[in-house]
């Protein structure tokens, strides 16, 4: 292309800005009002308590102040035998009557024999009536009308509250299943059944009661140990900013003690390949080719032959060589990457206050995911009761069609289907605003995406302007600027809230379309279409590729808005080209970058962990009255761990935004100036004496 125009009075990211993308920026603010609006109109429509509470067979919740169930919380179920699982009882409604209770029943007992001992036995029959309909009371009602009716449950079975929910009080007992002490129980319809029918009907409900005391548990572990864990991550911080304060002395050091590991272990590989081929020469078999004996599941077999030692010790002598000639040919670049690592170590010196501007980022990134969560939930929860017949005879026509419960009675339904009811189904509705309860739950999802990466971009575009204005201070630290984060922070909310915001909506429409492929992906898992499942494979394949080179792009391109205050577009093509005639340099930095934070990373987790393992385990002798006592040591130790990472990670992002700014900031001053007294070079003294040494002219890339 033509060769570009340069600013000769250009010293750093220029003050004198005008707004950006300012389309982009009143779509964005528009869109922000829209989904506040959505949130009100969400709040007003949307009931959490459906969510909260269970909800009986007429619509109401359970434990409901000023209602009739206000002391009844439980949902107790007529015929659990009829639902199949627990998640159809939490999640969908079970073909049964559902009932709110005060308590869940503590006997087995039989409608039938409750009925029939009624007279001598009338506190059987007032402990069985309150699992009945309201206001029933009536005995004298033949058991088939009661049962077709379902004023009544045919029994009742010892149960627990779990979830709020009635389910059987299950207990193993010598390796057999047991409720109270009983395996088998009365039916109510005349059938004895052993109790392996209820638990198939409440399966999985033990695995969750004791995933629930286990959770108790690691709640206490947190509450006693949480003061040790914040001692933990306090030691992660510190051993972050430390890592990052001597990376400008040890980059160098760390970097080519790994690459002649790494060139160390593969010499002795080929060694050890070359000692193992010279000891099996003259062994009978050992001269068979891998084609003699073909496909063996048994590895060491292969072991044996002379010919797979050989092919490994070709191997990593062609991994050795492509090693070496890349470090011969790519020295100049890999000492520049370290300059860069060293330099960016400095920067982060001066403007100390950058490593803690990841808190502002994670605290938006918090608020959005709070305001989506709430929305999600009073969006899923908004609608009326809908009510459904339910038929206890299969081949009744008018089974799952909505009906009201208010005029249901006086319907033909109660006639062709004898003991038909109208129940609850779930919630929903038929006006504009409940049709498009999916819809909204999308729009919902995809501006969550767009606040989240703005937020991000708001903190890379922020980061590039501080770090820039260190690298194009002439004389450093002098020429640094007053509060240059503040400045930076302000510049990019003033200015370029526009371009932040259309990066972020790019990047925002392909994760929205990969969520909606991974839900197509989820739905479809059952279905043996190959050639569906192949092209959905290709489609995610393809979009996580998109994904991570638009991110790729958005980053480099707010270091450009940073420096330059040009549009998105204008930025991302110019940070694209200039990487472009860059890539060598840029494949270098990135993957030294990558490895000496990795191994910070590891290093910061490793060494805390290690620190807290000792701790928790009560191998410190001078702390070991101070430990407390936990039902899991490894809860706080995982915590720790993972908490360190995270840590680290926060601090070193800064660091490799850091790097990746001076990188840009680097590759223009090359372009822009010669070195000359009239086009100084911005880049510090160990930069300039690496160029120096080659007498590199700009064109050299």
């Amino acid at each position: 292309g033509e060769p570009r125009k340069f600013d000769p009075k250009f010293r750093g990211p220029i003050h004198n800005r005008r707004c950006t993308d300012i389309i982009c920026c009143v779509i964005f603010i528009v869109v922000i009002l829209g989904y506040i609006a959505l949130g009100v109109v969400a709040w007003v429509h949307g009931d959490p308590r459906k969510v909260i509470y269970p909800t009986d067979s007429y619509g109401q919740f359970c434990g409901q102040r000023d209602t009739l169930n206000e002391n009844k919380t439980i949902l107790f179920y007529f015929n659990i035998l009829k639902c199949a699982s627990p998640v159809v009882l939490i999640n969908l409604q079970c073909p049964t009557t559902q009932l709110c209770v005060s308590k869940c029943p503590d006997r087995f007992a039989t409608y039938i024999d409750v009925q029939a001992s009624y007279r001598y036995r009338p506190d059987q029959w007032n402990y069985f009536r309150q699992f009945c309909k309201p206001g029933f009371n009536n005995p004298r009602k033949s058991v088939a009308q009661v049962l077709r009716d379902e004023d009544c449950p045919s029994m009742i079975i010892p149960s627990r509250p779990f979830l709020k929910r009635c389910f059987p009080d299950f207990s193993t007992k010598n390796g057999v299943l047991t409720v109270a002490n009983q395996t088998t129980f009365k039916d109510g319809r005349g059938k004895t059944r052993n109790v392996t029918d209820l638990r198939e009907a409440a399966n999985g409900i033990n695995n969750i009661l004791d995933a629930r005391s286990v959770g108790m548990k690691i709640f206490e572990d947190y509450a006693i140990s949480w003061y040790w864990i914040l001692i933990g991550l306090f030691i992660a911080m510190m051993l972050s900013l430390l890592f990052l304060v001597l990376l400008r002395f040890t980059a160098g050091v760390l970097f080519w003690i790994f690459i002649f590991g790494v060139i160390g272990i593969i010499g002795y590989g080929i060694w050890h390949c070359y000692w193992e081929y010279d000891h099996l020469n003259g062994i009978p078999g050992s001269d068979l080719t891998v084609y003699d004996i073909g496909f063996q599941t048994d590895f060491k077999v292969y072991l044996q032959l002379r010919q797979t030692w050989l092919a490994f010790m070709i191997i990593l002598c062609g991994v050795e060589v492509i090693i070496i000639l890349m470090l011969i040919f790519l020295r100049n670049r890999i000492r520049i990457a370290i300059a860069l690592l060293k330099e960016g170590s400095r920067a982060i010196g001066y403007i100390m206050s950058t490593l803690f501007y990841p808190i502002v980022t994670f605290l938006l990134i918090a608020i959005c995911i709070s305001y989506w969560a709430v929305t999600a939930v009073f969006l899923a929860t908004s609608g009326e009761p809908v009510y459904k017949v339910m038929a206890n005879q299969t081949l009744c026509k008018y089974a799952n069609l909505t009906c009201d419960p208010e005029t249901f009675n006086t319907t033909n339904v109660t006639k062709l289907c004898p003991g038909a009811q109208c129940t609850f189904a779930f919630y929903g509705g038929e006006s504009l605003y409940h049709k498009n309860i999916f819809i909204f739950q999308l729009a919902n999802a995809f501006v969550f995406l767009w606040l989240v990466n703005f937020a991000i971009a708001l903190g890379q575009c922020t980061l590039a302007g501080a770090f820039a204005s260190y690298y194009w201070a002439y004389r450093k630290p002098a020429d640094i600027p007053l509060w240059p984060l503040f400045s930076s922070f302000g510049r990019a909310i003033r200015y370029h809230t526009g371009s932040l915001a259309f990066g972020a909506l790019i990047l925002a429409i392909v994760q929205l379309i990969r969520v909606i492929l991974e839900y197509l992906d989820h739905k479809l898992k059952g279905i043996q279409n190959s050639f569906t499942r192949f092209l959905l494979c290709c489609l995610k394949c393809c979009f996580w590729c998109l994904e991570k080179f638009l991110k790729f792009i958005n980053r480099n391109a707010y270091i450009m808005i940073a420096i330059y205050g040009k549009n998105f577009c204008t930025s991302a093509k110019e940070a694209f080209f200039l990487l472009m005639r860059n890539v060598v340099r840029v494949a270098v930095l990135d993957k030294v970058t990558d490895f000496l934070l990795f191994l910070g990373k590891i290093l910061v987790a490793g060494g805390v962990g290690v620190l807290a393992f000792f701790f928790f385990t009560q191998r410190i002798p001078v702390f070991a009255q101070e430990v407390p006592t936990l039902n899991y040591y490894w809860v706080p130790l995982l915590t720790v761990i993972i908490g360190s990472y995270l840590v680290a990670h926060g601090f070193f992002s800064v660091y490799a935004m850091c790097v990746d700014t001076l990188f840009l900031c680097f590759c223009e001053d090359l372009e822009r100036n010669d070195g000359s007294t009239a086009k100084p070079y911005f880049m510090s003294a160990s930069l300039h004496r690496i160029l120096g040494k080659k007498k590199l002219s700009p064109k050299k890339a």
